[in-house]
């Protein structure tokens, strides 16, 4: 259990679960890092991992960093809409979902709170829905440089990580904007889905490797 300021941030992904219906959540500084770790987890390495030609740039990047290979499939028009499953992953991209009860069992939900398209506005910030355990206390110390919630000076540094953490300057807001979510009688409201334009990704080389 977090302590201390940590405890806000740990607050804050107890009401992504209320609200999302995932049994665990864990709070990063960006959609693009909780890709990113969620591949990591499911071992994604020397595997062929299948995204849409027209998505954000940092999905095939998060692709490469853990270790995996890029195959595009044609995207039909100019737009991307809500969320899909990174074929040959466990992990889905739903930085334009977000609406309650969404989640959906086995599967590693990568949310992002990053610009003013979103429907919970936090300047950056993204999070990883699951419901494996094992998965969320690896998830819980690899965003935070290995570490576990409390003081440095208190801890025990026994596994390597990256420093993904969401601040609980960040988690406060969180909390404050979650409850637009909610109506007067507190039940839920539902969000439409996102449609964004993005470039044809698969006309670059780099991303080919």
């Amino acid at each position: 259990m977090a302590k201390g300021v940590y405890k806000i941030t740990e607050q804050f992904e107890q009401e992504l679960c209320k609200y999302t219906g995932a049994p665990y959540a864990v709070a990063v500084d960006n959609g693009s890092n909780a890709l990113f770790l969620s591949l990591m987890f499911d071992n994604i390495r020397g595997k062929e991992i299948t995204i849409p030609s027209r998505t954000y740039p940092s999905v095939p990047c998060a692709i490469i960093h853990a270790g995996g290979k890029v195959k595009f499939r044609k995207t039909i028009g100019m737009k991307l809409k809500g969320a899909y499953r990174l074929e040959g992953s466990n992990v889905v991209d739903s930085a334009l979902w977000f609406t309650a009860d969404m989640y959906d069992p086995g599967k590693y939900m990568c949310l992002s709170f990053t610009g003013h398209h979103k429907h919970l506005k936090l300047g950056k910030g993204g999070a990883i829905l699951t419901d494996n355990k094992s998965a969320y206390r690896w998830f819980k110390r690899a965003r935070f440089s290995g570490r576990r919630e409390c003081s440095y000076h208190d801890d025990n540094f026994d596994m390597l990580g990256w420093n993904f953490y969401m601040s609980p300057e960040t988690a406060t807001r969180g909390l404050m904007l979650m409850q637009q979510f909610y109506n007067i009688d507190r039940t839920k409201r539902c969000n439409e889905d996102i449609e964004l334009p993005y470039p044809d990704l698969s006309q670059f080389n780099i991303y080919q490797r």
